[in-house]
C-alpha cells in the first residue's frame, strides 16, 4: 500500500486518486459483458433487427431534428442588443430579395 502521510487530515493526496470508472476493473468488465451481450442479441435476433431497421431509420429523422435544432425555437439567430447586424457581403451588391 502506498500512503501519503504528509497530506493534511480530510484531504486526499494526488497520488491516491481513483482511476475513472471506464478504466477501472469494473468498468472494463461492464464493457466486455456489454459486448458479449450485444453479439449474442444480434446473432440470435438478426431477423428481428433487420426487420425493424427501416423503422429505426424513419425514427432517426425526427430525433435528429429535435436534438440538432434544440426544438423549434432554435432556427433563427437573434442578435443581442449590442451586436451589429451584418449588411451585404460587398458594398455594391444588393441585398438578397431586392429587385435589380
Amino acid at each position: 500500500m502506498n500512503h501519503d502521510h504528509d497530506a493534511p487530515p480530510g484531504q486526499i493526496s494526488a497520488s491516491s486518486e481513483a482511476p475513472p470508472f471506464w478504466r477501472s476493473r469494473y468498468g472494463l468488465g461492464l464493457v466486455v459483458f456489454g459486448a458479449v451481450a450485444a453479439y449474442f442479441l444480434l446473432s440470435e435476433h438478426r431477423a428481428h433487427f433487420l426487420g425493424a431497421l427501416p423503422y429505426l431509420l424513419l425514427l432517426a429523422c425526427p430525433l435528429m431534428h429535435v436534438f440538432m435544432h434544440h426544438g423549434h425555437g432554435g432556427h433563427g439567430h437573434h442578435p443581442s442588443p449590442g451586436e451589429q447586424v451584418a449588411g451585404p457581403a460587398k458594398p455594391g451588391q444588393p441585398n438578397q430579395g431586392d429587385p435589380s
